[in-house]
């Protein structure tokens, strides 16, 4: 494996841990405001916070948090196709979520502080591979139906 090879798979790996160590954290905040399906949290995800993840990651992690009592789920009957299984966060969801903003807003000032210095170098440095950004999410809905 080429030097070029390895450095990029060790941020490619660093990027999937960090992902991985905020996926909880993302997914109950998409419950926040509303219950939503399955689909629509990986949409919401996809959307809001540029989170690729698949029905094979999201679904373990919701079965996770409702066997933790962080979410509940429920089956509704769609006006049109089959029943769809909603989650919402249960009131131990909605104080973990609460508590695990504070830390991640603590966290992430500390970092963005850390990180400043090099904003301005990194804006300018052309030398650095396209790979090493993070792609712009996709807005693939629907403009009618908004899906």
């Amino acid at each position: 494996m080429a030097a070029d090879d390895e450095e990029k798979s060790a941020i490619a790996q660093w990027a999937v841990q960090l992902r991985k160590g905020t996926l909880g954290l993302a997914v109950m905040a998409s419950l926040w405001s509303e219950k939503l399906y399955g689909l629509e949290i990986i949409r919401r995800l996809q959307l809001d916070a540029a989170l690729s993840v698949t029905e094979g990651t999201i679904y373990p992690l919701l079965n996770r948090l409702k066997s933790e009592g962080l979410v509940s789920a429920e089956w509704v009957e769609a006006e049109a196709g089959h029943p769809r299984k909603y989650y919402a966060l249960t009131p131990k969801g909605r104080e973990a979520v609460t508590w695990m903003t504070r830390g991640w807003w603590a966290f992430s000032i500390g970092l963005n502080r850390l990180l400043a210095p090099l904003e301005k170098d990194l804006a300018t440095d052309r030398r650095l591979p396209s790979w090493a950004f993070a792609q712009e999410p996709s807005d693939d809905r629907d403009e009618e139906s908004g899906q």
